[in-house]
């Protein structure tokens, strides 16, 4: 098997996660986060849809992480995002920091905003 190094080309990858936190770009974030290329903040969680609403404009699929398991977004949350353009994939938060490395790797224009587990 041949292995590549991944180029993420100054974006910043998730490195790694954990119960209640998240390191991204060797930065540890506690509690729920959002990112998107080169920057990583910390995110109120689902009542803060003005932070995920402000993603539209950055990228074309935000990836929602909603701790160990799928949930589904909350009916309201969900149609203010599709009303936005942007695509929005649910997953677990792993899944979704996976899911967001791999196409950032790609040049994508992509966010993540996950809980934490």
């Amino acid at each position: 098997m041949q292995l590549n190094e991944v180029n993420f080309d100054g974006a910043v990858p998730v490195d790694s996660y954990g119960p209640g936190f998240f390191r991204i770009g060797g930065e540890v974030i506690n509690g729920a986060m959002i990112a998107v290329e080169a920057q990583a903040r910390t995110w109120a969680g689902l009542p803060d849809e003005a932070a995920l609403i402000a993603l539209a404009d950055q990228a074309d699929v935000i990836f929602v992480g909603m701790g160990a398991e799928i949930a589904h977004l909350p009916r309201p949350l969900r149609e203010a995002l599709e009303e936005t353009g942007v695509g929005v994939e649910v997953m677990s938060s792993p899944s979704a920091c996976r899911t967001y490395n791999v196409l950032l790797s790609e040049g994508r224009r992509v966010a993540l905003a996950v809980l934490p587990l």
